[in-house]
């Protein structure tokens, strides 16, 4: 019977505070993760695709550069890829 009275009280503050603080913490958190992303995110991911865009353009510009100078290039690469692929079997 020690016991029960020795727990009472702490178990009636946990009730009365850490539990609907616990609850109301959780849900705010969920629905944060559930409203989507921020308009820093946004903008952040606007930055990310503007970027890969201009990298994609220039891979692009290297290509054309390379097929009018060296036209087997792509060849080579396949080549050159194959003969690594057998040699690490």
């Amino acid at each position: 019977m020690e016991f029960w009275k020795f727990m009472f009280v702490p178990t009636i503050l946990f009730l009365v505070i850490v539990a609907p603080m616990w609850i109301t913490m959780h849900y705010r958190s969920v629905n944060r993760a559930a409203r989507g992303l921020t308009r820093e995110d946004r903008e952040s991911v606007e930055h990310m695709l503007e970027t890969v865009d201009k990298l994609t353009d220039r891979i692009d510009a290297l290509e054309s550069i390379l097929d009018s100078d060296h036209r087997e290039w792509r060849q080579q690469l396949d080549r050159q890829g194959r003969g690594q692929a057998a040699s690490k079997e």
